[in-house]
């Protein structure tokens, strides 16, 4: 931003700040929350352990691949339960939450609608029927009985590839009705509401010519929860997530624009349809990216941008960063309530989310879509 003369006003550089200094205090407070959430569980673990087991291990692996030779330290009980248990699990939420933070972020702008999100418009039910699709039909999941572990994806790379592909198909639809005079947020929230029934309706449709043990399993894969990821799922996620987030906030300017209406953008230089269209289909490759791996978990990409809009604005300078930020503290902070709350069994994150989300989405729909 240029201003005449050059000099950028004194209450400008202080609006900035305070946006900025929001945002490094809630990165801050996402860092602490992860020390407390691998902290808790079965078997506690002091906040301070977990700090020294985190420095302690990165150090000792980062040494190990840049010295192969040597011999790896011998590893404790303490660094087992942090490194191959927990951690998995927290990063898969702040990966998680940042994912659909900023998609629903993405897609509210894109489409001009404060109520649009990959689980109100259905774009996470129809990832969940292509990843159920995939499974069941495909053979890339193996089934089991136990809770700890109902579906293990043996090949998921081609459970996103199917998920992606349905998540598109929600996509075409939702665009073809933002393209309609006149749609208005109720209208995208009910054709929302319509693409969800269909999916849901397919996966129920899957499960009913499924045996028992794959009943049961699907039933639990499709409850949105974090604990099922492993090391190398996490890192898809975060390949595709990291990647979203970059590209979403390269557009940050643009999206400035379509804020002010489509006909101001297009006289700013901004190509309405592509942006649209592009930005569209990366929040659908993220939705398809968490809900094959991790099941649907409702409302974070629909009140974490609220939230956000609420302390620093609609700038999606701002509102980007802040959103990610947001969406991994809400969603890491959920699932580490949801393993203490009913201890000693552990609820599915997507649980949680719903119960808080609800409320939230209720006052949105009355009152919260006018500006």
């Amino acid at each position: 931003m240029h201003f005449a003369g050059g000099a950028i006003p004194a209450d400008y550089m202080g609006y900035v700040r305070k946006k900025h200094l929001w945002i490094l205090g809630g990165v801050l407070l996402l860092f602490l929350l992860l020390i407390v959430s691998i902290s808790v569980g079965a078997a506690g673990v002091p906040p301070y352990d977990v700090f020294l087991s985190l420095v302690n291990g990165s150090v000792d692996r980062i040494t190990a691949f840049l010295h192969p030779g040597l011999p790896l330290p011998e590893v404790s009980s303490t660094d087992r339960i942090v490194w191959n248990i927990r951690l998995p699990q927290a990063l898969a939420a702040i990966v998680a939450g940042v994912g659909l933070s900023v998609a629903g972020v993405a897609m509210q702008s894109i489409l001009r609608n404060p109520l649009g999100s990959p689980f109100t418009l259905g774009i996470s039910n129809a990832g969940a029927f292509g990843a159920a699709v995939s499974v069941i039909l495909l053979g890339t999941g193996e089934m089991h009985s136990t809770v700890a572990d109902a579906v293990t994806l043996n090949n998921p790379y081609l459970t996103t590839i199917v998920a992606f592909i349905f998540c598109l198909l929600a996509t075409g639809v939702i665009l073809a009705i933002s393209r309609v005079r006149g749609a208005s947020p109720e209208v995208m929230v009910l054709a929302g509401v319509a693409i969800s029934s269909l999916f849901t309706a397919g996966t129920m449709f899957l499960q009913y010519f499924a045996d028992d043990t794959q009943l049961a399993a699907v039933v639990f894969w499709t409850f949105g929860d974090v604990s099922r990821a492993s090391w190398q799922e996490l890192g898809i996620m975060t390949l595709v997530v990291v990647g979203a987030s970059v590209f979403f906030f390269a557009n940050r300017w643009n999206y400035n624009a379509i804020d002010a209406g489509d006909e101001t953008a297009k006289g700013l230089g901004v190509s309405v349809e592509t942006v649209r269209n592009v930005g569209m289909v990366v929040a659908a490759l993220v939705s398809a990216v968490i809900v094959s791996f991790l099941g649907v978990i409702g409302f974070v990409g629909l009140v974490c941008p609220h939230m956000v809009r609420r302390i620093i604005g609609d700038d999606q300078r701002f509102l980007v960063p802040g959103s990610c930020v947001m969406g991994g503290i809400l969603l890491l902070a959920s699932d580490t309530v949801a393993r203490v709350i009913v201890a000693p069994y552990i609820l599915p994150v997507a649980v949680l989310t719903a119960f808080l989300g609800a409320p939230v989405f209720i006052y949105l729909l009355l009152v919260g879509y006018r500006r």
